[in-house]
């Protein structure tokens, strides 16, 4: 295990009924005039918008508010938001909705508190400083909500790029699960795809001896195997979604990554669907996560190996572990298609003929390889694309 520091000092308030103590929170933490933002409409029609600014009303805390944030979070409304801020003096956030609109406002956040072009947050640059963000969660996946990391898509040149920094973690968010009962099936799906992968790009790994990260990712894996068809048969079903809410934080506060190199090769070259079909970012997940294992599971077997066996329960052939790894990736396949999740390039309405401008699009190169299990390549890139054409 190598070296690490970990700090998450979020407070988190999971439950029914927790959004109602949003404004006591929120003066807990220190604001005195708040940005509401939000999304769209299904935070009013939910009554939760109303919610909120009864709480802020009650406390006496003067609010602002700005939304539109769409999925895959676009710049030119941080850039508003970083401007309605320092024009009104806002000195907290309070994001509603889920990663879209909690990542929006980390940007927001970094923004009102630099001088230059908060993009360079983007281009990596780290966040020192920021305003305090407060979520409230409506939607299980990205785990913006304990994270120090938020990714937002640049308009000009379409790029979409992430920004990390301990400002960025929330001071607090409010989990309430009943608010994800009403989320559509393949919305539900995607979440829930985007929080196993969060742990895959921790769990294949070259870190020797990290049993015991490793077998906390394995738990949030096998967590979501069992819940996620619970709640795509049942959407009501409070339990179940409580784990999974739960197991998206876990996911992605980095609880599960300590002590261990990390991957992040899938959420790159995902990030290039996105930014060139709009896609939602687990959907792409979806059809990248399965053809990055099929390319990297030849240079680097064992863990593939140790997958199989400990998360979808395949046994061993010591003969020909290759196929018990094989195996373990079809059932991973599998399990996204039980869920509704798309598994090939066609079915995201991507276009063959834009792969050699997706891979080149990322800047990477000799001295800038993505990933860490197995370094990629531009080539490497073109070819996990081509392996996304199809399912087999």
């Amino acid at each position: 295990m190598n070296n690490f520091t970990f700090y998450s000092p979020t407070y988190f308030a999971f439950g029914k009924n927790t959004e109602k103590d949003a404004a006591k929170y929120v003066k807990r933490f220190g604001g005195t005039k708040v940005l509401i933002h939000y999304g769209g409409g299904s935070v009013k029609k939910s009554g939760l918008y109303d919610t909120v600014v009864n709480a802020l009303n009650a406390e006496a805390i003067p609010f602002v508010e700005l939304g539109g944030v769409k999925p895959n979070p676009r710049s030119g409304l941080v850039y508003e938001g970083i401007d309605l801020c320092r024009k009104e003096n806002v000195d907290f956030i309070l994001a509603i909705g889920g990663g879209s609109a909690i990542d929006s406002a980390k940007a927001i956040a970094a923004g009102v508190k630099y001088d230059g072009d908060f993009w360079d947050f983007y281009s990596g640059k780290e966040v020192t400083k920021a305003l305090p963000v407060g979520t409230i969660l409506t939607i299980a996946a990205a785990g913006s909500e304990g994270s120090p990391n938020s990714v937002i898509t640049k308009e000009e040149g379409m790029l979409k790029r992430g920004a990390a920094g301990e400002p960025l973690r929330p001071v607090f968010s409010i989990l309430n699960p009943e608010f994800t009962c009403t989320l559509p099936p393949y919305q539900t799906a995607a979440g829930a795809t985007d929080i196993m992968v969060h742990v895959i790009e921790r769990y294949f790994t070259n870190t020797k001896e990290v049993e015991i990260t490793d077998r906390l990712c394995e738990a949030v894996l096998k967590t979501m195997i069992k819940e996620t068809p619970r709640v795509i048969a049942d959407p009501n079903h409070y339990d179940a979604r409580a784990n999974i809410m739960w197991a998206g934080m876990i996911a992605h506060n980095n609880i599960c990554g300590v002590g261990r190199e990390q991957d992040w090769s899938s959420h790159g070259i995902e990030h290039e669907l996105s930014a060139f079909y709009d896609v939602a970012h687990g959907a792409g997940l979806a059809v990248i996560t399965p053809a990055w294992m099929k390319f990297v599971m030849k240079k680097n077997m064992n863990k593939f190996v140790q997958f199989a066996n400990r998360v979808w329960d395949v046994d061993i052939d010591f003969e020909h572990p290759e196929a018990t790894a094989y195996e373990g990736i079809y059932r991973f396949q599998r399990f996204l298609k039980l869920i509704g999740m798309p598994t090939t390039f066609a079915e995201l309405g991507a276009k063959e003929e834009d792969i050699k401008a997706m891979a080149s699009h990322m800047g990477i190169s000799e001295d800038n390889l993505l990933g860490s299990y197995v370094k990629l390549n531009v080539d490497d890139i073109e070819a996990i694309y081509r392996l996304a054409l199809s399912d087999n």
